[in-house]
């Protein structure tokens, strides 16, 4: 009898967006997490797109479809006439070129996940933590955060998921309250704490063996020294992009994309990217980038 052949692994994917760090603050910052995910894959800085303002509406709207402003319609933080549905994020063609396969997704910012100011970008919905918008807040933003990491846990740790995306979001709100300055550095390593947390829960998963796992990180923008963001400087503008999974090279793209987050996804997945949705983005692992 010839022996068996071994199954082919489960490709899953998740995408962590942490939003508003600075890149030479990620530096700094001790991350020990994003750091075993760079040395498994890369991590580099990424220029955010001259067609897109340096704002976190349009900017998460182009890494969750891989178009950018001009093209799902987003140009700030009320979305409002975004063109969504004929550029779907990632998690919604997933489900249409897999109605089985389930997604996820979390976020303490409304928009992102429910209909407010014109959300949601990513369009099937997902996990809202308890008491909804934090607003100002710093410590309902601890909470938020907090909770959205227990949510993304058990679920990722326990469910048959095939895509997801986690939002962090408290280093974009210390930066706006308090600069960029120790209590932001701290943000940042809270933030790779929590993806520790999630990425633990599903390294502890009974199926994990049987699978592969994509793990993307990715930030909207960078912010000025006193806080804020929206401008064309340096520090706004340079964002960037952590990668490792089994169509992940160990080195970045040449011209990195934030647009490449969402063709990746697709790619490793091995759903077929159709012309006609004209993404701006290439899978990470293409060396045919124009």
């Amino acid at each position: 009898m010839p022996p068996a052949e071994a199954s082919t692994p489960a490709r899953r994917v998740v995408v962590f967006g942490v939003d508003g760090v600075r890149y030479d603050t990620l530096r700094a910052a001790r991350t020990p997490v994003l750091d075993g995910v760079a040395a498994a894959g890369f991590l580099a800085p990424v220029r955010v797109n001259g067609l897109n303002p340096t704002i976190s509406g349009p900017n998460w709207a182009t890494i969750a479809t891989g178009v950018l402003s001009h093209q799902h319609g987003i140009v700030d933080n009320h979305l409002h006439g975004h063109r969504i549905a004929d550029h779907p994020d990632f998690l919604a063609r997933v489900r249409t070129a897999r109605p089985a396969a389930r997604t996820y997704a979390a976020a303490g910012w409304l928009p992102l996940v429910d209909g407010a100011h014109g959300g949601p970008i990513f369009l099937g919905g997902g996990y809202v933590p308890p008491g909804g918008d934090c607003g100002e807040d710093l410590v309902a933003w601890e909470e938020a955060e907090d909770a959205v990491t227990a949510d993304a846990a058990a679920v990722l740790g326990r469910d048959d998921v095939t895509a997801a995306f986690v939002y962090l979001g408290a280093p974009d709100q210390y930066a706006h309250r308090l600069g960029v300055g120790p209590e932001y550095l701290a943000s940042v390593e809270s933030s790779d704490r929590r993806i520790g947390t999630v990425l633990d829960a599903i390294l502890a998963r009974p199926s994990y063996a049987a699978e592969e796992w994509t793990v993307v990180v990715a930030t909207d923008h960078g912010h000025v020294d006193a806080g804020g963001h929206g401008g064309d400087s340096v520090e706004e503008r340079v964002a960037w992009i952590a990668a490792s999974g089994p169509t992940v090279p160990g080195e970045a793209p040449e011209r990195l994309e934030q647009a490449d987050v969402a063709a990746h996804v697709l790619s490793t997945l091995d759903i077929p990217i159709e012309p006609g949705w004209e993404l701006a983005g290439r899978p990470f692992d293409r060396r045919d980038r124009a």
